[in-house]
């Protein structure tokens, strides 16, 4: 077991030790029924704006909205267009606008249901409203679960680049369910991938074997037997990071700079098309 995940029954559990701003990373096939259990355990309370995408929104709000309710949270319901275009200064404000609307103070919280998107511009916006409230990070893709849900970094694009501006702003508690990778297609999939190969190589050699058996798969869409085992590779990679956060959190001391690999020439590469012409996982591997 990598240092840093514990195990309950068969669901990893990896800690992000920051002091106040410490945080719990549960990843277990079915965790979106178990969304309410977790926001509860991690000391949220009251409303909850679900902030998700036009794709995501028909296949899993329902059922974490249903999870929030149980629990006894109130939940609203907050759809962008699904794509980086909408990771933008102008979507950030309307969606501010809309939470007003909705009745979120700051006593409420937002969860972000969906990509690395989603998860980037709800967690910019919760870092900004009301001066800052707490969220929780629902990954639904290979790279939001891999990397981008964990660690707290948050961001929005402008014209001038990718990612410039943003702030550091650390989720309450983060749900991984890997079966949510059922419906990415092979591109999709394969993008996100690229994310676990950055992790293997700067820290984990003996997995770029076991990712590279996952090739044939990805023409066909992850297997069953392929979804059982995803917990355990999902857990490893976020432990990876998940340290390296630990030692360096706001990125000073040149040690989290690590997990910067790939990505400085990747986001020019992003940048230099329309956002979202090449996936930021394929930015990444070229």
């Amino acid at each position: 077991v990598p240092s840093g995940i514990s195990h309950t029954g068969l669901m990893p559990t990896i800690s992000l030790a920051l002091g106040e701003r410490s945080d719990d990373i549960h990843v277990e096939n079915g965790a979106l029924d178990r969304t309410g259990e977790f926001a509860y355990r991690a000391g949220l309370d009251g409303k909850i704006a679900v902030i998700t995408d036009s794709c995501v929104a028909p296949l899993y709000a329902e059922r974490v909205m249903k999870s929030l309710e149980s629990a006894g949270f109130m939940p609203s319901l907050h759809v962008v267009n699904a794509g980086e275009a909408s990771k933008n200064m102008l979507q950030a404000q309307e969606l501010c606008s809309e939470l007003v609307r909705a009745g979120l103070d700051r006593t409420g919280c937002i969860a972000a249901l969906g990509g690395g998107v989603v998860g980037d511009l709800a967690g910019f916006i919760a870092s900004i409203y009301y001066r800052g409230i707490p969220f929780m990070q629902i990954p639904t893709t290979v790279v939001a679960q891999v990397d981008s849900s964990v660690g707290g970094k948050t961001a929005v694009n402008i014209p001038e680049g990718k990612n410039l501006v943003g702030a550091f702003h650390q989720p309450s508690v983060v749900v991984i369910d890997p079966t949510t990778l059922v419906t990415l297609d092979r591109r999709t999939l394969a993008e996100g991938l690229a994310e676990a190969v950055k992790h293997a190589a700067i820290k984990d050699a003996s997995m770029l074997h076991e990712l590279k058996g996952l090739g044939p798969e990805l023409s066909i869409g992850f297997s069953l037997n392929t979804i059982a085992r995803l917990p355990d590779l999902i857990s490893r990679n976020v432990a990876i990071k998940a340290r390296i956060v630990e030692n360096d959190e706001l990125e000073t001391l040149d040690i989290r700079a690590l997990l910067n690999f790939g990505h400085t020439i990747g986001h020019g590469i992003e940048a230099a098309v329309p956002y979202g012409t090449i996936l930021h996982g394929e930015a990444v591997s070229l």
